[in-house]
């Protein structure tokens, strides 16, 4: 199985969406919450990215909810 991560805000509706499709197709994955967790953030900004959902999968990051890519890393 794979290892997924998904970097999010409280307020971010895209945040929202990415979860809820992983969730739809039964994806396992660890919510890191950049309002609530310092050391997301310290991810985040050391690898560059400025916003989030950041979705994490296998070491991979795929910045935005792109479902298309997000599918294809998992094999769906």
């Amino acid at each position: 199985m794979k290892k997924v991560t998904v970097y999010t805000s409280n307020t971010c509706p895209h945040c929202k969406a990415a979860k809820n499709y992983l969730r739809e197709n039964n994806i396992d994955f660890e919510e890191k919450n950049v309002d609530e967790d310092r050391s997301a953030i310290d991810y985040l900004v050391e690898k560059g990215h400025r916003g989030v959902p950041v979705i994490t999968i296998d070491g991979e990051d795929i910045v935005g909810f792109n479902k298309e890519l997000v599918d294809e890393k998992l094999g769906l």
